[in-house]
């Protein structure tokens, strides 16, 4: 995995939501069309139950990296983050719920942009393991 210089690993920076709703911890790489966030599953998440993160919270996982990777390009414009809102899922996959203490590498990449939506494709893995994918629209509100 490679690892770019970030100006502030701060990750509220670059995303809208606020706690408890925050689902990644850390930008790990946002270049290109690419974005890979990490986000490790606490006992006290609110998408948690009996141990295991449920799908919303997987799916807020996902839309939360594409905000990352949009958020990190206005950061580095010095311009507001603007709020995205999920307008499709298309293709939901998910193989398993992982655990409490388990590690997210989200990886999202962009496959099409027209105006202010975008068509990604999500991938969630543990452990090099992939546990969930789809594809995304995400429209932002500029």
């Amino acid at each position: 995995m490679i690892f770019i210089p970030l100006p502030d690993k701060n990750i509220i920076r670059y995303i809208p939501q606020r706690e408890p709703i925050v689902m990644v911890d850390e930008l790990l790489e946002s270049k290109n069309n690419k974005t890979i966030t990490g986000f490790k599953i606490k006992t006290d998440g609110i998408f948690v139950q009996s141990g295991k993160l449920q799908e919303p919270g997987l799916i807020e996982n996902i839309a939360q990296t594409a905000a990352a990777g949009v958020g990190y390009q206005f950061a580095l414009n010095e311009e507001l983050v603007p709020p995205g809102f999920i307008a499709a899922i298309k293709n939901l996959h998910i193989h398993y719920l992982p655990s409490v203490g388990e590690e997210l590498i989200t990886t999202v990449e962009i496959l099409e942009e027209v105006f202010d939506m975008s068509l990604i494709k999500g991938e969630i893995s543990v452990n090099d393991r992939i546990i969930v994918d789809c594809e995304m629209k995400i429209v932002l509100k500029k």
